[in-house]
């Protein structure tokens, strides 16, 4: 198990999203993230709804790959940096809106894709007992969203530190189950590791989500290369 379950995370996403940005940042240093995307999705010209955009690490992505991108998120700080990593797209059309996937209405129902890349799994822990309800309700939203045959995605960690998949905590590995057996989601996994500067670096930035715990790891291991696994749900409307 990782140390992600010892920091508050609403407050990082609320507080800290500049150093949220660099950790992300440094995530998925051999890119196959967009390729495993792409092979459910062509992405150029698609509209894609995308759920928590955080400071938009998904969203350049899609972007960069002709995509034409809505999506919420909850958290000005965050959204104020997604907004500033996307100026480098002058034209990229995104419509970013100031709101929770409980209150967000997706426009229209013509998507392409629905996507929500780590940020369903902290409902396990935000609304414990009822994650099932708020992760189902959240589910539904963006099916309904889809044009017919559109996709479902969501992408959630599979472990940091580890090289083969492992779920961070067993209410995670009940949320994975959950996907597949009662939501009919296909997983895919597939390696994601940040890559740092120097081993410092990679602690430091490290240990600001996962605890101070995983920061002396990386330092005990002298990682610059952190390992992270990557788990990719999907499902056809």
């Amino acid at each position: 198990m990782t140390d992600v379950e010892k920091v508050d995370h609403r407050l990082v996403y609320a507080d800290r999203a500049d150093d949220y940005d660099l950790l992300v940042s440094a995530e998925d240093a051999d890119g196959h993230l967009l390729p495993a995307i792409g092979a459910h999705v062509q992405l150029a010209g698609a509209r894609v709804l995308e759920i928590g955009v955080g400071t938009g690490r998904i969203t350049e992505l899609l972007v960069a790959s002709g995509a034409r991108v809505v999506g919420c998120e909850p958290s000005p700080g965050m959204l104020e940096v997604a907004r500033r990593n996307l100026e480098r797209f002058p034209d990229h059309g995104c419509e970013l809106h100031l709101a929770s996937v409980q209150d967000f209405t997706p426009p229209g129902g013509d998507f392409a894709l629905a996507i929500a890349g780590w940020v369903l799994g902290h409902f396990v822990e935000w609304f414990a007992p009822a994650w099932r309800d708020e992760i189902g309700r959240a589910l539904d939203r963006m099916l309904a969203a889809l044009a017919p045959g559109g996709v479902l995605m969501i992408i959630e960690t599979l472990g940091t530190g580890f090289t083969e998949p492992t779920p961070p905590t067993p209410g995670l590995a009940e949320y994975h189950d959950w996907l597949e057996r009662d939501r009919g989601m296909e997983r895919t996994a597939l390696r994601t590791d940040y890559v740092f500067p120097d081993v410092e670096t990679a602690a430091s930035t490290c240990g600001a989500f996962f605890g101070q715990d995983f920061a002396a790891r990386v330092r005990r291991e002298k990682w610059a290369r952190v390992p992270e696994c990557t788990g990719m749900w999907v499902r056809r409307a």
